[in-house]
């Protein structure tokens, strides 16, 4: 190949970084072209039911706890860890609200800070055996699976114990009516305008920190074209949700889960407690030599995953509108499915907020599109562990054999990532 071919091949290559973001913006790509085909596959299949406003609003309505439990795994992974207790620990702190509401009468508002207490409780225990013991978080958290799943049935009885209404509007309901009648909501309009908003101020500010700090920066066409297409799908998105029935627009639930996959994505790229976090998992040694506590990282994204359970655990009950002795039956797969699918290691030190939620959104679409064309709930999930199984198979063939690997890609655009922000 001729210095001129190489040449316009890498200026093809960098154009393509740079329309997308930074580099590192890369590693979500493939599986968000993944999740695309599989939008539009069903799309076809369902005759237009999937990208329906109602259908959209159930989606997130009804996964809302499960990405919240994959923005919390992939810290975990990304540690090097695994939770397979965040379904019972749930179900726990689920049933121990409802009855604090229910039994004790205690106010709606007082019982959700129980909730994220007894969370907190639950997770300083398990992290304390991880972090401080030794114990394997694998062998831990399949003995707090065990344990917090007895609790709820010991706890509650094994009945179903209902929650106040002011609770399921708070944590089940959607964005209020207000305003004159458009036809569509318009709080829901007002969140996707600021949305767009948002993400043009991050953009300006992003590219201004990178001239002051020397970094390479985009030509000004690929950034506006980058926030037009950005902006386009926020508000499709926007009218979509917001032209649903009357009484329905964008899910409460929804909106919690996006601030805070807002905040973990801010924590794990631009905090010194991210940069740990990733240290660890990549090379443990490595990191406590450069004077990294890693007991207390281990300790932290235990905690904090007990915690974003706890959340998950009372968004179920709410939207059921009771706990019940079957909650969270299954959860801990989902979310480490979602982790995996969006691109985290085994090994761990890999990983993104951003990959989870995608993986997660691949998983939700999957389900809801199989339901929609008549799949049997037997086989939904044979063909969700597919799924997992052959997302995480192709990247690792074509590591082993030298061709492209999202995951290596994924890598390298985290490393230049970090080493283009440094002033």
């Amino acid at each position: 190949m001729s210095d001129a071919t190489q040449q316009s091949s890498r200026f093809r290559l960098g154009d393509l970084s740079m329309l997308l973001g930074k580099r590192g913006s890369l590693k979500e790509f493939g599986i968000l072209g993944a999740l695309v085909v599989i939008v539009i596959a069903f799309q076809i299949a369902t005759e237009g039911t999937t990208l329906s406003s109602n259908n959209l609003i159930n989606i997130i309505q009804s996964q809302s706890y499960i990405l919240i439990l994959a923005v919390g795994m992939v810290m975990v992974i990304i540690a090097g860890h695994i939770d397979l207790s965040v379904g019972s620990v749930a179900a726990f702190v689920g049933v121990v609200v409802a009855i604090a509401m229910n039994d004790w009468g205690l106010p709606w508002y007082l019982t959700i800070l129980i909730g994220l207490g007894l969370g907190a409780l639950v997770g300083a225990w398990q992290g304390f055996w991880v972090a401080f013991i030794g114990v394997p978080a694998f062998i831990v958290t399949l003995a707090g699976m065990l344990m917090f799943r007895g609790l709820n049935q010991i706890v509650g009885q094994s009945r179903g114990i209902p929650v106040e209404r002011d609770f399921v509007n708070l944590l089940a309901g959607y964005l209020p009516e207000v305003g004159p009648y458009t036809g569509y909501n318009n709080m829901t309009l007002l969140l996707g305008a600021l949305a767009v908003v948002a993400v043009v101020v991050l953009e300006l500010r992003g590219r201004a920190k990178r001239i002051r700090l020397g970094a390479p920066v985009p030509p000004m066409w690929v950034a506006i074209t980058r926030l037009a297409l950005v902006a386009v799908v926020i508000v499709v998105a926007a009218l979509l949700f917001a032209s649903g029935r009357e009484g329905t627009s964008f899910p409460n639930a929804g909106i919690l889960f996006v601030l805070i996959a807002l905040a973990y994505a801010f924590v794990t790229r631009n905090t010194s407690l991210g940069r740990h976090v990733y240290a660890v998992g990549g090379n443990r040694r490595a990191a406590e030599l450069s004077g990294v506590r890693s007991r207390w990282v281990d300790f932290f994204v235990m905690a904090n995953m007990s915690v974003l359970a706890s959340i998950a655990g009372m968004l179920w009950i709410a939207r059921a509108q009771a706990s019940g002795p079957a909650d969270g039956g299954g959860w801990e797969l989902d979310a480490i499915a979602a982790v995996f699918i969006g691109g985290a290691a085994v090994a761990g030190g890999i990983g993104t907020v951003a990959g989870s939620i995608i993986g997660g959104l691949v998983m939700a679409v999957l389900t809801n599109g199989l339901f929609a064309i008549g799949v049997g709930s037997d086989w939904i999930p044979v063909i969700k562990g597919l799924v997992l199984l052959i997302a995480v198979a192709i990247d690792v063939i074509n590591k082993q054999q030298g061709r492209f690997s999202f995951i290596g890609l994924m890598l390298r655009g985290l490393r230049r990532d970090r080493t283009s922000d440094l002033p």
